[in-house]
């Protein structure tokens, strides 16, 4: 994105939120998440956002009331994200100052297509508007990014900086499923069996609190562990890494 622009998500549970937020993050999109109406409203006077991704479902304020608010009184494309697929509350939405609407469960990859996709029409309503600048010479190319390695001898996680993480067993042996196959995503079921969980609700919610453990670890390193949620499917390690 030739701008710098930033993107406000707003959306009250945490789980899927902090989820969205690590994406969107990983896609390069400059992403802050609050959990209600009041933090939004308190964030917009410290800084400036282009976009909003705004969950209906608020618990301090009914989403499309914001979304009104928004569209009256600042220049922000909204994006709404709701459960309710019918004809009537999407029309609702729109006139309320929807630009994009998507429906529960979502893709994140869509969803960072169709923010870049604003973005994009951002800039050329920009571009056109701005007196013409001499244009800057390209910049060199970047080098190659250093990749992440998972130490089997030792169950360490050494990020390209130089970090390393100590990991549990079952932190390992989740992340090495994951290497095994880089980018792409694990689904859960694979994942349950590496890690010798059943898959049932129990299962499911330990392996999203291993993942939960893990993005915490961030603390620990001079950068976030890049755990990438596809939502409803599974997980999936985004960056280069290697199992030495």
């Amino acid at each position: 994105m030739a701008n710098h622009h930033n993107i406000i998500v707003v959306e009250d549970d945490f789980d899927f939120r902090e989820s969205m937020v690590e994406y969107l993050a990983l896609a390069g999109i400059e992403v802050t998440g609050v959990s209600s109406a009041l933090e939004f409203y308190n964030a917009i006077t410290r800084q400036e956002y282009q976009i909003v991704v705004l969950d209906i479902g608020l618990p301090d304020q009914n989403g499309l009331v914001l979304a009104e608010f928004i569209r009256k009184n600042t220049n922000m494309r909204i994006v709404i994200l709701t459960a309710q697929s019918s004809l009537d509350s999407k029309i609702t939405a729109y006139r309320s100052g929807a630009d994009i609407y998507m429906v529960k469960p979502i893709d994140f990859s869509e969803l960072a297509a169709s923010l870049q996709s604003l973005l994009g029409r951002i800039d050329a309503n920009e571009a056109s508007v701005a007196p013409s600048q001499p244009q800057a010479a390209p910049a060199p190319p970047k080098a190659a990014e250093p990749g992440w390695s998972l130490s089997r001898n030792d169950c360490i996680l050494h990020s390209p900086q130089g970090s390393e993480v100590s990991l549990t067993s079952k932190e390992f042996d989740l992340l090495e499923k994951l290497a095994s196959s880089p980018n792409a995503v694990v689904e859960r079921q694979d994942l349950l069996k590496a890690l010798d969980y059943d898959n049932d609700e129990f299962g499911n919610k330990a392996l999203d609190a291993l993942v939960h453990r893990l993005r915490r670890k961030k603390d620990d390193l001079d950068l976030r562990i890049p755990l990438k949620t596809m939502h409803g499917v599974g997980y999936s390690f985004a960056g280069p890494i290697a199992i030495v």
